[in-house]
């Protein structure tokens, strides 16, 4: 096959002026943007079956046409994560995989059983030793621990912090590997699909690699393809650690720590999204018709008639990485600015659109042209109308120190898994709020005060959904982006400066939820006088029944069964002591010292019981002072 060294045409691209927002700026959500970006995304953002015919060109002819198969380009400006992967290819030309074959289920099984002997996990587990554990089951653990690390509401912090230095060791797939996907795919190889197609990788992850082409139009596109017999291997690697986890008991030893069967649940649930790229393509559209009236945001355009579940092809956005700080200042941006509409966009996606970038790092948004380009849309955050309203409650709750407002709107968010203790928990959010309300609001550290607040929902058994608790890690991961762009912003005053003005209320919205509230308001009231003479007619037949629940009773119960205990062994020493006192009145025999020895038998016993009991009652406040 010919392979060639043409260079890929330069599309490095500077804005007119330094702003990021082409000419404007945006100080609030409402006056963001004006006008339409200049490429909108398909009206029709399904994705084509397998079996459609696929068309990779205006050309009408039917004369085949063969692209170039191109080792790399040279001129093409490489992230250092694209660099480490071709270096890797480089080092090791001989030795990549032609793919990876599925592991039968005995002998991945054996594995599983291997390494979890390896580090006794029978005898306890600490956070370096999961993590150990993850890095030597392979690349799909490695991708549970990294899914695990952003859900703060289930494991520990000591944990999430260990399992977020997961790094999969995942070589690259070789060309010919990647060909017969393709080939698979589509039924005809890249050669044939594109006009140009680079055969070393830009990237290489566990569940898939990206390449580099050119259609036949002459756009310069991405294309994404998944490893092959990933999904089966995950279902296999699942499926055996189940099965691992019941015979050694696994479950009950890291009880302490995490669900292991919820956490498996979550993990599979999160890799089938991701495994499929249908549903990237989706969130990619969604995200880029969000935002098309954005001037300064941008999403790559996914090209439909070439999306699978196993390949993606979208644009190739190669702008400046948000963190080569040099390049920003050599082209003319400005980090301060380009940190605030970052901030500003993303409290849009989460307040308003309740659509958000749930892995906000810096290798995910690029400035190309004047714009914030978000790219790799395989994990979000969706949040339904409820919990994005109530979320917008909670996060204005904090900026206005307001703790009623904010314990409301967590136990409206929240799902408990006991019962939950609602003093206690105001308790702890009032002193939460206590703490951060002397800082100013500049001071106040995002990680910090989020990783507290899932806290105290972990210990009082207030599980949150899945979406809140993305948005939990995905907020913290945004701060740390945006505080490397501008150590002097701070989100918390970002959210408390957005107020509501009478042009941003929703008034049709606003009446509806009025009238809604209105009608149940006149039916309720329509029912009180029926319900309060039903409420009347069981007091006076006497069958009126209260239900009354003391609070902390489970707690206060060991305590009173040991006073009732008490109570029980005071009775019989005076029991004894009486009977005893009248058996001495009489001459029966056997006698000792010249009382009847059943009479000295009582007293003896009661002396030892009162001696025992007055021990007990005066060291009460010493251990745990059982009294039996």
């Amino acid at each position: 096959m010919d392979r060639t060294n043409n260079d890929h045409p330069d599309h490095s691209r500077k804005p007119a002026n330094g702003s990021v927002f082409s000419g404007e700026k945006a100080d609030s959500f409402s006056n963001a943007a004006s006008s339409d970006v200049s490429s909108k995304p398909s009206s029709d953002p399904s994705v084509m079956q397998d079996n459609t015919e696929l068309k990779h060109g205006s050309n009408k002819s039917d004369q085949k046409r063969v692209g170039q198969i191109i080792d790399d380009n040279p001129d093409r400006k490489k992230s250092p994560d694209e660099k480490a992967v071709h270096e890797q290819v480089d080092a090791h030309p001989d030795r990549l995989p032609s793919g990876k074959e599925l592991i039968s289920r005995p002998k991945r099984f054996g594995q599983i059983l291997s390494v979890l002997n390896k580090y006794q996990v029978t005898k306890g587990l600490t956070p370096q030793k999961l993590r150990l554990i993850l890095e030597d089951l392979g690349p799909t653990y490695v991708k549970l621990g990294q899914i695990m690390s952003s859900r703060s509401d289930m494991l520990p912090k000591e944990y999430i912090t260990e399992l977020q230095k997961l790094r999969s060791d995942v070589e690259p797939m070789d060309y010919e590997t990647v060909r017969q996907i393709i080939v698979n795919t589509y039924g005809k190889p890249p050669e044939e699909l594109f006009a140009k197609f680079w055969a070393k990788p830009l990237g290489s992850a566990s569940m898939a690699q990206v390449h580099q082409a050119q259609t036949w139009d002459g756009e310069n596109v991405v294309v994404k393809i998944q490893r092959p017999n990933i999904y089966e291997q995950m279902e296999v690697d699942i499926d055996m650690m189940r099965k691992a986890a019941k015979l050694v008991n696994l479950s009950s030893v890291i009880s302490s720590v995490v669900d292991i069967d919820s956490a498996l649940d979550e993990f599979w649930n999160t890799a089938k999204q991701e495994l499929d790229f249908t549903q990237e393509a989706k969130n990619a559209t969604r995200f880029r018709e969000n935002y098309k009236d954005w001037k300064y945001i941008g999403a790559p355009k996914i090209h439909d008639q070439f999306t699978r579940r196993d390949v993606l092809v979208m644009d190739d956005i190669q702008g400046c990485e948000i963190d080569d700080y040099a390049q920003l200042e050599k082209e003319g941006y400005s980090r301060e600015e380009i940190a605030r509409k970052l901030a500003y966009n993303y409290i849009d996606q989460v307040i308003n659109k309740g659509f958000f970038h749930a892995d906000p790092h810096a290798g995910n948004i690029k400035i190309d042209d004047g714009k914030i380009d978000w790219i790799d849309f395989g994990m979000m955050g969706d949040l339904s109308k409820r919990d994005s309203a109530l979320m917008k409650e909670a996060l204005h709750a904090v900026a206005e120190g307001n703790t009623t407002k904010l314990t409301d709107a967590i136990l409206a968010i929240g799902i408990p898994t006991k019962e939950v203790d609602y003093t206690g928990f105001y308790s702890a959010l009032d002193q939460f709020m206590q703490r951060y309300l002397n800082q100013s609001l500049e001071n106040i550290e995002m990680t910090e005060m989020v990783q507290e607040m899932v806290d105290i929902c972990h210990t009082y058994g207030i599980m949150l959904p899945r979406g809140i608790a993305t948005l939990a890690r995905s907020l913290v991961t945004m701060e740390g982006t945006m505080k490397d762009l501008d150590p002097g912003i701070n989100i918390i005053s970002i959210i408390a400066s957005q107020q509501t003005s009478i042009s941003d209320i929703d008034w049709e919205q606003t009446l509806q939820s009025f009238l809604k509230k209105l009608y149940r308001s006149a039916s309720a009231s329509l029912d009180l006088p029926v319900q309060t003479n039903d409420v009347l007619s069981l007091i006076r037949k006497g069958q009126l029944k209260t239900n009354l629940k003391v609070l902390d009773l489970e707690q206060i119960m060991p305590d009173l069964n040991k006073m009732v205990d008490r109570i029980v062994v005071c009775v019989l020493i005076a029991a004894l002591l009486m009977g005893s006192s009248i058996i001495c009145t009489t001459e029966l025999k056997p006698k000792f010292l010249d009382i009847p020895l059943l009479g000295f038998v009582g007293f003896f016993i009661s002396f030892c019981l009162s001696i025992w009991l007055f021990v007990k009652m005066l060291f009460r406040r010493r251990g745990k002072n059982s009294i039996f």
